[in-house]
């Protein structure tokens, strides 16, 4: 059987579809699951035996949608936290976020221990503009209280018309009480890529991976070249900060721009017929000049795949501090009229054949961004990981006894005078500082 079904890499811990997710259509071959045991039988029926004694019994008419709903989200919240089934209207948001256009607050965020978990706001929203910050707990909206709530149904209130307020309840780190914020919903476009010049080094933002990515990539090399004159070009900063994900194809495509040949990443799943294997083109849009790459702990799925590949091929420096290690795959499968089931089908893997499911990517120079003291005590803002969410999957090798690694920090001054990371790989390119690890050495990678 032929079965039609969309690659999805979720983003950093990302249980809701609030800011950008991706998707890559695909055909799939229908492999038939082995025949259930009898006692999987005797267990089925006891679920129709319960869903009946609740229909008959229950103190009020129960509504059996719901029910059945609830069932289904249990099940698949049992398996890992990226897992999960979309209704028919979440679906279709889904569908159209992809696009990089929707209504909303700009934020995204998961579900940890019943609570809604801010993963990282987006930039230039309502959420972002109101000091919204990566590890701040929503407990309530319009002054209800967020606990008994699904994700998806604190999501579908956080969303709403245009131009029409909501009062946000947040619980920061270190801060005594719970304090309120007030945004208006907004059309929220996604503007992912951005781009300036510092003086002879061009400096391209990535925010997250949506369908206009590698286009808007395009464009910003060819304006900075069109500015600075490409023969004078110096190198390029990619900064993948805080970027938690987005399309796969574009993922691929932002590595392709700066590879001439080799895998970019491989997609394994329980049945090795169904590896997936994406490789390079010729061409770099770069033209062979050096390639800097910024990463912190908001960096996860998507970024994760650009910057393992660049790493692996000895094509560009990492420089930051280690990643989410956002390492799963998830298969949207449609179900009719009846939504769709996101489900954890396989890992990725870098050109070397790495997981960094649970583990994250290290920097080949780690520079650490420092708070400034009126947030050291009060911000609250490093993400714990991958590894730290509840029924994670294990990495690859977690049998073997592999470490699992936490996030690390996932701030970045507003101000580009205070960002030490981007300083930093600005004196690279500039010849004021010197690392053995830049410019990296292409003999060290991974054979093409």
């Amino acid at each position: 059987m032929i079965r039609k079904a969309s690659l999805l890499l979720a983003g950093a811990a990302l249980g809701a579809i609030v800011a950008v997710t991706f998707t890559q259509t695909q055909f799939l071959a229908g492999s038939s699951a082995n025949a259930a045991s009898a006692d999987t039988y005797r267990e089925l029926n006891l679920f129709g035996d319960v869903f009946e004694r609740i229909r008959a019994d229950y103190v009020e008419t129960p509504d059996e949608n719901a029910l059945i709903e609830s069932a289904i989200n249990g099940m698949l919240a049992g398996l890992d936290p990226h897992s999960s089934y979309l209704s028919p209207k979440n679906f279709k948001d889904m569908q159209v976020q992809t696009s990089g256009k929707f209504g909303g607050l700009g934020i995204e965020v998961t579900m940890e221990d019943g609570v809604i978990k801010v993963v990282s706001p987006i930039d230039d929203t309502p959420a972002a503009r109101a000091g919204i910050l990566a590890s701040d707990l929503i407990i309530a909206l319009d002054g209800e209280l967020i606990e008994g709530l699904s994700l998806n149904e604190a999501v579908e209130k956080m969303r709403g018309p245009i131009n029409t307020p909501i009062t946000l309840t947040i619980k920061r780190e270190n801060v005594d009480k719970p304090f309120e914020v007030e945004l208006t919903r907004e059309e929220i476009t996604i503007h992912s890529v951005r781009s300036r010049e510092e003086e002879d080094v061009g400096y391209v933002r990535i925010s997250s991976f949506n369908e206009q990515t590698f286009d808007g990539l395009k464009e910003a090399i060819d304006e900075i070249n069109e500015k600075i004159g490409k023969a004078k070009v110096k190198g390029y900063i990619i900064d993948l900060r805080n970027n938690p994900g987005g399309l796969l194809d574009q993922a691929i495509a932002v590595s392709d721009a700066f590879l001439d040949r080799g895998e970019i990443v491989s997609t394994r799943s329980r049945h090795a017929e169904e590896t997936q294997r994406y490789n390079a083109h010729s061409g770099d849009l770069a033209a062979g000049k050096p390639v800097i790459i910024l990463v912190n702990g908001g960096s996860a799925s998507a970024s994760e795949i650009v910057a393992g590949a660049l790493q692996d091929h000895r094509r560009a420096t990492i420089i930051g501090t280690r990643s989410f290690g956002k390492g799963s795959v998830q298969t949207i499968i449609p179900l009719g009229a009846n939504g769709a089931l996101r489900l954890t089908t396989a890992r990725y893997f870098t050109p070397s054949g790495t997981s960094i499911q649970a583990k994250g990517i290290d920097p080949d120079i780690e520079v650490i961004q420092e708070l400034p003291p009126e947030l050291a005590e009060a911000a609250g803002i490093e993400p714990r990981g991958e590894a730290s969410l509840k029924g994670h999957l294990e990495g690859e090798d977690a049998a073997a006894g592999e470490e699992e690694e936490s996030g690390s920090l996932a701030y970045v001054p507003s101000d580009p005078e205070d960002d030490k990371q981007l300083h930093y790989a600005l004196d690279l390119l500039n010849g004021l500082q010197v690392n053995s690890e830049f410019p990296p050495d292409p003999s060290r990678g991974i054979p093409n």
